[in-house]
């Protein structure tokens, strides 16, 4: 090994230390635990192991199922809906015009505050009383007034509108790197022989842009999928267990009854669908790249 080679190494094992330390050491350990039942609550009874029996008890588990398809039709509006608004304000954000640096960095405000301070605000938005969700319906009527957060057949809706305010932002700026990357003169020729705003967003920004966008859904999927901030501040998984997404019920089980061998278990669900859409996700980049590539 040369002298350049080891420095490379040198500066590349703190990193990888902490990646080890705070990222592969907890997987390692959940899908540990996720063998043996473990009470927290009652610690002298020791780490019994039980191999598959949570896993089995978790497929049959109807609060868990139902956590997964929350979770899932959660991932499913949410992640499309802000990679799709995240596209138009990138659109607009990459136009030349005066104050563009300024809107720049105030549409990146929402992503910018922590997700437990924007859950709380947007809980007093819900507000059933004094909410700015029911004075912008109703007005003063206040006999009129809903309860969002209480409601099973809004409160999903409401954490998902305050996710879509928050990270739409976000994917902006993955889908903003990427239209930086398409050069002027293709437009230009695209103008000279004739092609309106409409044919030039589909024949060159849009196919140019696609792998911005694929990156953009993976990320915001792998978020979504891992949401628990926004439930934890708004709702606590209710009412009726209407939000309780996968990651709260995890949570739950863990800590709140102590089951911790059951809740890495829903951990380490978790885990396989975030590497299962994760790798769906980079199979589509690596095709999409190699079409590129041949078209070359």
């Amino acid at each position: 090994m040369n002298a350049r080679n080891r420095i490379a190494l040198q500066f590349l094992v703190p990193s990888l230390l902490f990646i080890v330390v705070f990222s592969l050491y907890p997987i390692i350990e959940s899908f540990r635990l996720s063998f043996y039942r473990l009470i927290l609550t009652l610690p002298w009874l020791g780490q019994k192991f039980v191999g598959w029996e949570n896993y089995s008890d978790l497929l049959t588990d109807p609060v868990a199922l139902k956590s997964l398809l929350t979770t899932l039709l959660f991932v499913g509006v949410t992640a499309p809906l802000e990679v799709m608004l995240g596209l138009g304000m990138a659109l607009v954000l990459n136009e030349s015009f005066r104050g563009r640096g300024l809107l720049r960095a105030a549409a990146l405000i929402p992503w910018a505050i922590p997700t437990v301070v924007s859950s709380q605000m947007w809980r007093f938005i819900f507000n059933d009383r004094y909410g700015l969700f029911n004075y912008f319906l109703f007005g003063d009527k206040t006999q009129h007034y809903l309860a969002p957060l209480a409601d099973p057949q809004l409160a999903l809706l409401s954490i998902m509108a305050a996710d879509v305010w928050k990270t739409s932002a976000f994917a902006a700026l993955i889908i903003l790197a990427g239209l930086q990357t398409i050069p002027d003169e293709l437009y230009e020729a695209a103008g000279i022989d004739g092609a309106t705003t409409w044919q030039k967003f589909r024949r060159i920004t849009l196919p140019l842009v696609k792998p911005a966008i694929l990156l953009a859904l993976l990320f915001r999927t792998i978020d979504a999928l891992r949401v628990f901030d926004l439930v934890f501040v708004m709702t606590q998984g209710g009412p009726a267990d209407a939000t309780n997404v996968l990651q709260f019920y995890g949570y739950k089980k863990s800590f709140a009854e102590g089951m911790i061998g059951y809740g890495s278990t829903i951990s380490v669900m978790v885990f396989f669908l975030s590497l299962l859409f994760a790798l769906l996700y980079v199979r589509l980049l690596g095709a999409r790249t190699l079409e590129k590539a041949k078209g070359r």
